[in-house]
């Protein structure tokens, strides 16, 4: 009996591995180096986060030392408030600059489609170059040329980078310019995907211009809202280069008293700065757990809404 039942597994196990054994080798390169730089990584920095570990001595286990300090980090919490403010501004601002985009430039005319390609240009241009560019539009002296424009106007140069309440309003400027262009196409295509019949049946019906945006256009594109908010959120999260380019100072990754500091910087400061790496892990998986929990939320109440 126990050779009867030994047999009757192994026969589909045997089928299974003549008919897809083939299939399954040919992705064993992709597993190992998933496994290798992804998975294994990843587990690696789990481990690191319950120790404390400066790259070169071994690390010490210490248990859940590292988030303890974390709740009691003043920087930190700082760093986490700025985020918090700079993701609602320029998650919200950059989601309706898109629509907006996209409704301005949503057809097939030669005009519209060159606006559609110089508004998409930044989403595919290095962020390295943006934010150099950036910088120099932002430089304190006469020579950027924000001041230029200003002076222009009889203005006095503004010191941009080295003004603590104008840090966050120009790290969204930067994020917003850089980013409706990609949620535009988005929307275009949302938008693309809409029947005209619905707007036929909405005019005869005598629904106004404003009516079928809020009936029909807003709730059929609801998965492309979704999309362009829960990926804005992450990459808002994961702000680095603007901050790091941009506003760095030569002892503070946050520019002036810490007004541009945020997750991704301050875990970069602690970590290959102060060489704090079993801290810096507990930092990225807190934010992880952020970035989980909102994006999480974020699916859930564009579900609920669509059954609505």
């Amino acid at each position: 009996m126990a050779d009867m039942a030994t047999s009757a597994v192994t026969t589909p196990l045997r089928s299974a591995l003549r008919r897809y054994g083939t299939s399954y080798l040919m992705l064993l390169p992709f597993l190992a180096l998933f496994a290798g730089f992804l998975i294994w990584p990843l587990a690696n920095s789990l481990f690191l986060s319950f120790t404390r570990f400066d790259g070169i001595n071994p690390a010490v286990f210490t248990g859940l030392d590292n988030f303890r300090q974390l709740a009691e980090d003043a920087r930190f919490r700082h760093a986490l408030g700025n985020t918090a403010l700079y993701v609602v501004a320029s998650v919200g601002l950059g989601t309706l600059l898109s629509l907006g985009l996209a409704l301005a430039f949503n057809g097939t005319s030669w005009p519209h489609r060159i606006m559609r390609t110089l508004f998409f240009l930044p989403s595919v241009t290095s962020s390295i170059a943006l934010m150099l560019l950036w910088k120099w539009v932002l430089f304190p002296s006469d020579v950027g040329l924000a001041n230029t424009i200003v002076g222009w106007f009889g203005g006095k140069a503004v010191a941009w980078l080295a003004t603590p309440g104008l840090t966050i309003p120009v790290l969204v400027l930067m994020s917003v310019w850089g980013g409706m262009g990609y949620g535009m196409v988005l929307y275009v295509a949302g938008l693309g995907s809409i029947p005209e019949e619905y707007y036929e049946a909405a005019r005869i019906d005598g629904a106004s211009a404003w009516q079928q945006f809020r009936r029909i256009t807003l709730p059929l594109l609801r998965p492309v809202t979704t999309y362009v908010v829960v990926t804005g959120l992450i990459g808002a999260f994961q702000v680095f280069e603007a901050v790091y380019i941009v506003f760095r100072g030569t002892n503070n990754v946050g520019g002036v008293l810490d007004s541009g500091l945020m997750i991704v910087p301050y875990l970069y400061d602690q970590g290959f700065t102060h060489f704090k790496l079993g801290y810096a892990s507990a930092i990225a998986w807190v934010l992880f757990l952020i970035i989980f929990v909102l994006s999480l939320v974020n699916l859930r109440v564009g579900r609920a809404m669509k059954e609505l």
